[in-house]
């Protein structure tokens, strides 16, 4: 780390994006002595006094929709959400700027094991469990990446004994050379396909988690999912594999509603607080990725006190003898159909947003068997409908449809229609990016709205 901040000292370097994940690498290279222009679409009204508190610090601002125009900087850092192939970066590469990112400089200088965590459905909550287990069992673990904080900041305090922890995106992937040395991928799916050029591209970039491992590396991969199974087979170091369908030899398994881990038996359904089949499966995950580090005891202490992240079928209240879950981290058909199956009745399920450009064919017939009322706003209503009405299960399944302007008129509509008994759960199918920045603010404004409700 010492060594990276005295190689910033003097250097012109700018930071694509200015939100809060990039303040504190802004910060960090003001520190080291760097020349810092940070770059960022929106203008200075929108950044307030952000823009002045940077430029305080010494920061040189452009601002606006030329904001990556003519970038000369010797090193680039890129936010994951600005596609590394933009002509702009690509003319900045040619003229002999390095375009990097914080998470790629992390993996250069952090001095403990990394273990990461992707995939389309899961990886929050399979990072949380990793991060958790590794706690009770001692260890001392700096949680990151994807999930919240930025880690690089924070690299000087890691001692070698540690344990960094990190959760990773496809947009982080799409540039990383370099590997951790434990990768674990819950599950592959179409997801992102409004952002990456076509599905290769979006497998290609979670690839990248584990291309570069060395053969004393690990990578845990679930076998009941087609495109993470044939990734086992590219690894360049031990493979270690997950599934609720088979049993594995090197792994863990599901059956008799039990977690084994290389045939011991290591957590009952039953132990585990977080409900639904696909917290199984987070558990068998993360039970890959820590087993050579904890004892079967700590596993099993986690799996009865862990109750959960926020967003992800996360219990909000009960009112009159109804129950609301926010589960707005659902923003895939894959993600949301896991959602349908973590209950044991019919719901009341309120989806739809902004148009990632996956099909909802799969998600319309599961609506169908596991959905009594569906209400349905945002952009991407009439595409969740058509769904639905099209599956071949539609015309004797009972399922009402309706659709509303906004989440607040979709909430207090579920409350006028739901009856004692009921369960409604915030399930987008899609992102939230037609109406808020992000699926957490989504989640937050919608447990607002619930807890507004009367009695």
């Amino acid at each position: 780390m010492e060594e990276f901040l005295r190689s910033m000292k003097g250097k012109e370097v700018a930071v694509l994006g200015i939100g809060v994940s990039n303040r504190p690498l802004i910060g960090l290279l003001c520190k080291a002595g760097a020349c810092v222009t940070a770059c960022d679409k929106k203008t200075r009204e929108q950044l307030g006094d952000t823009a002045c508190q940077l430029e305080e610090m010494g920061v040189r601002l452009q601002l606006g929709e030329g904001y990556l125009e003519n970038l000369t900087q010797e090193v680039i850092f890129r936010s994951p959400g600005i596609r590394p192939d933009l002509p702009s970066l690509e003319q900045a590469k040619a003229r002999g700027s390095r375009l990097t990112s914080e998470m790629e400089v992390f993996f250069e200088v952090c001095p403990c094991p990394i273990l990461a965590v992707t995939g389309s459905d899961g990886k929050t909550t399979t990072t949380t469990l990793i991060a958790e287990m590794l706690k009770a069992e001692g260890k001392r673990v700096w949680l990151g990446g994807n999930i919240g904080q930025p880690l690089l900041p924070m690299a000087g305090e890691m001692k070698a004994e540690d344990f960094a922890v990190v959760e990773l995106s496809s947009f982080q992937l799409m540039t990383m050379n370099k590997a951790p040395h434990v990768a674990v991928i819950t599950n592959v799916t179409p997801n992102h396909l409004d952002v990456h050029k076509d599905m290769a591209e979006y497998v290609s970039a979670k690839e990248h988690i584990f291309l570069g491992q060395g053969k004393d590396d690990l990578l845990v991969c679930n076998l009941d999912n087609d495109l993470s199974a044939a990734m086992a087979k590219k690894a360049p170091g031990r493979v270690r594999t997950f599934s609720r369908q088979e049993k594995v030899e090197s792994g863990a398994f599901f059956e008799n509603d039990t977690i084994y881990y290389n045939g011991t038996p290591w957590i009952k359904k039953e132990d585990i607080r977080i409900p639904g089949l696909h917290n199984v499966e987070n558990y068998m995950a993360a039970i890959c990725a820590v087993a050579d580090t904890i004892c079967p005891e700590t596993a099993l202490q986690v799996a009865r006190e862990f109750a959960g992240v926020e967003h992800r079928i996360e219990f909000v209240r009960q009112v009159r003898g109804v129950k609301y879950y926010n589960d707005a981290i659902a923003t895939s058909p894959a993600r949301a159909i896991a959602g349908l199956h973590s209950f044991d009745q019919k719901l009341i399920v309120i989806a739809g947003g902004y148009d990632k450009k996956i099909p909802f064919d799969a998600y319309g017939e599961e609506a169908c068997h596991h959905v009594k009322l569906l209400i349905l706003n945002g952009a991407t209503a009439p595409k969740l409908r058509q769904a639905v009405e099209n599956a071949p299960s539609y015309k004797d399944c009972g399922i009402r449809i309706a659709e509303k302007a906004t989440l607040e008129e979709a909430v207090q509509f579920a409350w006028e229609q739901a009856q004692e008994g009921d369960i409604v759960t915030l399930s987008p199918v899609c992102a939230s990016f037609d109406a808020y920045p992000n699926f957490m603010t989504k989640g937050r404004a919608y447990k607002e709205m619930v807890l507004r409700l009367c009695e």
